[in-house]
C-alpha cells in the first residue's frame, strides 16, 4: 500500500503530519509512505509547483494524501507557476474526475453552524463534483474588442461521456445511502447544462432504485441554507460544485472538519481537506487537523479497501469531538498536535 504524501504549503505540513501519525498508528502491514514537495514549496525548491519527481511519485502511488497549496509569496507569478496549478495538474495528469465531498454535522456541534441547530442537525449529504471539465479546463483568454475594450472569456463545455461517467459515480453513491440523487444545473440558461440534464436522465434508467430530481443551481444554493436535510447525494459540474461544496462546509459549522476525495476511473485517488493553506496561522500549531485525518479515512476506504480502519478513524474523531476536543475554528483552544494526540488516544 503506497501512499504519496504531498503536504504542500502553509498549514498543509502541520495537518498532514497528524494524519500520517494516525495512519501509522493503525499498524497496517505493507504501508509505504513517500513524501514529495508540491505547490509553493515545490516552486521555491524546484522552480515548478508540480515538478516531474513529484508527479512520478504520485503516479506510482495507490493513493495520495494531500495537504494544501497556496503561498502569498507566489501571487505575482504567471498563472502556470502558481501553487494552485499543482492540484489542477494532478487532477488532469492522473484522471481524477470525481470529487466526493461529504457534509455531516457531528453530534454536539449543531450550535457551531450559522444555521439554526435543528436545521443544521439534519445535514447528512454528499456532493459529487465533476473535476476535469467545465470552465476550469476550457479555453480561456483576454482579447481586445474592435472598439478597444478588453474582454475576458472562458469556455464552458461538457462532452456527453464526461457527464455520463460522473453520473454513474453519483448514482452508485446514492445506492449505498438513501437512494436519492439531485442533479444541479442551470439548464434554463446554459446549453451545457441542458446536455448535462439530458445525459443524467439517460443514465438514470440504469438505476431504477434511485429517485432522481433536478434543481437549478441558484435554487440549490438557497435550499442548502433553508432545508439542507432534503439532500442525500448532489451531483453537479465543476464550477457549481466548487461553490456549493464550500457553502455546505460552512453549513455544518467549520471548514476544518470536512474531508474530500478526488477519484479516477480506477482505485487511485487524491485525498485532502477542503480548507486552504491558511498562511496567517501557518507554523503556529493552531490548525485543526481533523479534516485531514478524515481525508485519510476516505483514502483507506476508497483506494485501499480498508473500510474497517476508516470506520475506526471516523469513530475516534467523533468521540474526540463529543468529549469536547476543540480547535480555534470551533471556539476552542487546543492546538494541532494536541488534537492529534486526542484522536490517537481514542483510536
Amino acid at each position: 500500500m503506497k501512499i504519496a504524501v504531498l503536504a504542500g504549503d502553509g498549514i498543509g505540513p502541520e495537518v498532514t503530519r497528524e494524519a500520517v501519525r494516525v495512519l501509522e498508528a493503525l499498524g497496517l502491514a505493507g504501508l509505504e509512505l513517500a513524501h514529495a514537495a508540491v505547490g509553493g514549496a515545490a516552486y521555491k525548491a524546484h522552480g515548478h509547483p508540480l515538478p516531474p519527481e513529484t508527479l512520478a511519485i504520485a503516479r506510482a502511488a495507490d493513493a495520495i494524501l494531500f495537504g494544501a497549496v497556496g503561498d502569498p509569496d507566489c501571487d505575482a507569478l504567471e498563472r502556470s507557476l502558481r501553487p494552485e496549478q499543482a492540484i489542477l495538474g494532478l487532477r488532469k495528469e492522473l484522471g481524477l474526475f470525481a470529487n466526493l465531498r461529504p457534509a455531516k454535522v457531528f453530534k454536539g456541534l449543531e450550535d457551531t453552524s450559522a444555521l439554526r441547530p435543528e436545521v443544521a442537525g439534519a445535514i447528512d449529504l454528499l456532493i459529487v463534483r465533476e473535476l476535469n471539465g467545465d470552465v476550469y479546463f476550457g479555453e480561456k483568454g483576454i482579447r481586445t474588442l474592435p472598439d478597444g475594450r478588453r474582454q475576458g472569456w472562458d469556455m464552458m463545455s461538457y462532452a456527453e461521456d464526461e457527464v455520463r461517467r460522473i453520473a454513474h459515480v453519483a448514482f452508485k453513491a446514492a445506492l449505498v445511502r438513501d437512494k436519492k440523487l439531485c442533479s444541479v444545473d442551470k439548464a434554463n440558461v446554459l446549453e451545457t447544462s441542458q446536455l448535462w440534464r439530458d445525459v443524467v436522465i439517460e443514465v438514470s434508467a440504469e438505476y431504477p432504485e434511485v429517485e432522481l430530481s433536478h434543481m437549478y443551481v441558484d435554487n440549490a444554493a438557497m435550499q442548502l441554507v433553508k432545508n439542507p436535510g432534503q439532500f442525500d447525494v448532489i451531483v453537479t459540474g465543476n464550477l457549481f460544485g466548487d461553490i456549493l461544496s464550500d457553502q455546505a462546509s460552512m453549513c455544518v459549522g467549520s471548514i476544518g472538519l470536512l474531508a474530500s476525495a478526488s477519484l479516477s476511473e480506477g482505485s487511485q485517488g487524491l485525498y485532502e481537506p477542503i480548507h486552504g493553506s491558511a498562511p496567517d496561522i501557518a507554523g503556529k500549531g493552531l490548525a485543526n487537523p481533523m479534516a485531514t485525518v478524515l481525508s485519510a479515512a476516505m483514502l483507506l476506504r476508497h483506494s485501499l479497501g480498508r473500510d474497517d480502519q476508516a470506520v475506526r478513524i471516523e469513530a475516534a474523531v467523533a468521540r474526540a469531538l463529543a468529549d469536547g476536543v476543540r480547535g480555534g475554528d470551533l471556539g476552542g483552544t487546543m492546538g494541532t498536535v494536541a488534537i492529534g494526540d486526542a484522536i490517537l488516544e481514542r483510536l
